[in-house]
């Protein structure tokens, strides 16, 4: 009963802080009502408000972690969070996407939206990786895995259910695990379910505020709980995984 208690309290903190936000956020969200809406792939008006809600939520469920934990946890959720939310409100109205794109534009001398999340959740996940890793080979492989977690997420977001189910798919296996590892793998589960039912029924969508973030705490839970040779493993799939996807990359979440 012990082993199942760290991952039960964080899945249900993260669950019932998301579903608070989310509720909170449909009853009275600040600013005008236009910046919190978009149309979907099918023309339809959803809401916004999964992305921060399920931010809030995954950093809440972060919060049980051990404490040298717990700071980087929150660092990736929350750094990716922002830098997504920056994107999906200030980049709404640039038709460019994937690596490719921004990077091409920050050649010319050009920072594009894209570019500014690009960087700011490399150099968040350079942080995190630090604060949990020791060595430097190691480090810099966890950076790449909660960088690459945060944009492969962000990738399927392209369907309503898409990105949290894949969350759901991806987390349960490191959920079955003991110890810290698995009570982080349960922390995005548990955002992303709380989330999934309005995400399906398309009234509310993670954009890349929620995306982002979701994917970055994937991407701490496998790297706390990983060795070196494990790290490169995952490391080399969400690499493959990103520039796979990069060739698709010019639809936005939902359209």
């Amino acid at each position: 009963m012990a082993s199942r208690t760290p991952r039960t309290t964080a899945l249900l903190i993260a669950l019932g802080t998301t579903r608070a936000v989310h509720a909170a956020l449909r009853g009275r969200a600040p600013g005008r009502p236009g910046r919190w809406h978009r149309s979907n792939y099918a023309g339809r008006t959803v809401d916004l408000y999964a992305g921060p809600a399920t931010v809030l939520g995954a950093a809440a469920g972060a919060g049980t972690a051990p404490p040298g934990v717990r700071g980087a946890v929150a660092l990736a959720v929350l750094a990716a969070g922002a830098c997504g939310a920056y994107d999906d409100h200030a980049g709404v109205d640039d038709p460019r996407r994937g690596f490719r794109a921004h990077l091409g534009a920050l050649r010319r001398g050009e920072v594009t939206t894209g570019a500014v999340k690009l960087l700011g959740i490399g150099a968040a996940a350079l942080a995190a990786g630090a604060l949990l890793k020791e060595r430097p080979v190691d480090r810099l492989l966890a950076a790449v895995v909660i960088a690459g977690g945060a944009h492969c997420v962000n990738l399927l977001d392209v369907r309503p259910g898409r990105a949290c189910a894949g969350v759901l798919a991806l987390g349960a296996p490191g959920v079955l695990r003991g110890g810290t590892a698995g009570a982080l793998a349960a922390v995005p589960v548990g955002a992303a379910a709380a989330v999934l039912g309005a995400d399906l029924g398309e009234r509310s969508m993670l954009g890349d505020t929620g995306a982002h973030a979701l994917g970055a705490a994937l991407g701490a839970a496998v790297v706390a709980g990983t060795g070196r040779a494990g790290l490169a493993v995952h490391a080399l799939g969400v690499v493959a995984a990103t520039a796979y996807g990069d060739r698709g990359g010019s639809r936005r979440p939902h359209e």
